[in-house]
C-alpha cells in the first residue's frame, strides 16, 4: 500500500483548498463585505468582479494553494479523529509493543500477509529504542487472506498470555501466514497452544477483529499498514523518520497545551 490519496480525495481536497485559498486572500475583497455589510444581495457584476481579484491572486500566487491543501487535511484529520482517539488507543486484548504506560501512543492497523507492514517491523522497533515514552497498540486488521485473520487471532492468543511482542515479530519473520507459520511462530513466542486455541474460540477475540475493522472505516482506512500518533494519520510504509516526525509533531503540541 502506498500513502498517495486516491483521485477521488486528490479532487475533493483540491477544491476544498480552493475554497480555503480564496479565504486566506479574502482581505482583498473586505472593501466589498464593508460595502454590504447591511446585508444587501450581491449581483452577479460584484460576484464575478470579486471572484476575479481572487483568481488573479491564486495565478499569481499558486503557492497558496499546496499550503491550503495541507493545511485543509490537517483540520479535517483532526476533525476525522474527533471521537475516535480514545477508542483506537485502547488496547483491550494487550496488543501493544514499547512502553505499556508510556506518555505517547502510535496505532498502527496492520496485517501479517502484508509486505509493506513486514517492512515497517524494523521501524517501529528503532523508533521504540529511540523513544523510551512511547506506547505502540497495534490494532490486528487482517483484510489481505483468510490466512490473515487466522494469525491475527492467534496474536490476539499471544497477547493473553503475555507474549504478544514475541508472537508479533515471530510471525513476521515466518513468511507468509499459514497453518504451519503461524503454529511455528506461536511455538517460537513460547505459547500454550491448548490455551492459544481456547482463547481463539472465545468470541470476544472474532469481536475485537470486527471492531478494529470498524475503528478502520470510521478512519477511511482501506489497507495496511495505517498509522495514527497524535492529529497524524498515516497510510502505507512510511518508513522510521515519517513516523518519528510525527511523533515530534505530537510531542510539541502536547508541549503547547
Amino acid at each position: 500500500m502506498t500513502d498517495t490519496p486516491s483521485p477521488a480525495r486528490r479532487g475533493a481536497l483540491f477544491n476544498a483548498a480552493l475554497a480555503l485559498g480564496c479565504a486566506l486572500v479574502g482581505g482583498l475583497g473586505g472593501w466589498y463585505w464593508e460595502a454590504h455589510s447591511s446585508g444587501a444581495p450581491m449581483s452577479e457584476a460584484e460576484r464575478a468582479e470579486i471572484e476575479g481579484v481572487v483568481q488573479d491572486y491564486l495565478l499569481a500566487h499558486p503557492e497558496v494553494l499546496p499550503k491550503a491543501m495541507a493545511e485543509l487535511e490537517r483540520k479535517q484529520t483532526k476533525q476525522q479523529l474527533t471521537g475516535v482517539r480514545g477508542e483506537i488507543e485502547q488496547a483491550s486484548m494487550a496488543t501493544v509493543l514499547g512502553n505499556p504506560r508510556g506518555k505517547f501512543t502510535l496505532v498502527e492497523f496492520t496485517d501479517y500477509a502484508c509486505g509493506y507492514c513486514r517492512r515497517s517491523v524494523e521501524d517501529v522497533d528503532r523508533l521504540i529504542a529511540a523513544n523510551p515514552d512511547l506506547r505502540v497498540v497495534v490494532r490486528e486488521l487482517p483484510i489481505l487472506t483468510p490466512q490473515s485473520a487466522d494469525a491475527a487471532k492467534m496474536a490476539i492468543a499471544a497477547a493473553a498470555q503475555g507474549r504478544y511482542a514475541e508472537f508479533h515479530r515471530a510471525m513476521f519473520e515466518s513468511g507468509h501466514p499459514d497453518d504451519a507459520s503461524i503454529e511455528a511462530a506461536a511455538v517460537a513466542a513460547g505459547l500454550d497452544l491448548a490455551r492459544a486455541r481456547r482463547t481463539i474460540a472465545e468470541p470476544a477475540t472474532e469481536a475485537e477483529l470486527v471492531r478494529n475493522l470498524d475503528l478502520a472505516k470510521r478512519l477511511g482506512f482501506n489497507g495496511t499498514p495505517s498509522w495514527v500518533i497524535g492529529d497524524t494519520v498515516l497510510t502505507g510504509a512510511v518508513g522510521q523518520d515519517a513516523l518519528a516526525q510525527a511523533l515530534a509533531d505530537a510531542r510539541g503540541a502536547a508541549g503547547k497545551s
